[in-house]
């Protein structure tokens, strides 16, 4: 089993930046990517970007030149810089580790308000 941990949400302004984190532990030898997804009121899961394990990276395109994903191997934790954020970036964003099988964190909310 994997577990993931997030952390680095909050409120932030329009125009503003966050930037996520995602901690693994466990058997991290098995996953082959990471990413973020999320989930806004009402609306489906969907992803926002993904790195794989050899760096390679996609990206949603609503979220294309603002938002940038980057790892840290050897504390084997994700980020996700987030700039230019606007109100529909809100939502609760959720860290996905992907083996065999699909692992996800708790989440952590960003709302984008004045």
């Amino acid at each position: 089993q994997v577990q993931l941990v997030e952390s680095g949400g909050g409120l932030v302004q329009p125009g503003g930046s966050l930037r996520l984190s995602c901690a693994a532990s466990g058997n991290t030898f098995s996953i082959i990517s990471m990413g973020w997804y999320r989930q806004a009121p009402g609306k489906e899961r969907e992803l926002v970007a993904v790195i794989t394990r050899g760096g390679n990276t996609n990206y949603a395109n609503s979220v294309k030149g603002r938002f940038t994903i980057s790892r840290d191997n050897a504390r084997i934790t994700v980020y996700l810089q987030m700039n230019g954020l606007q109100p529909e970036d809100t939502a609760v964003y959720y860290c996905n580790a992907r083996s065999s099988m699909d692992h996800w964190g708790k989440g952590t909310l960003v709302t984008v308000s004045s």
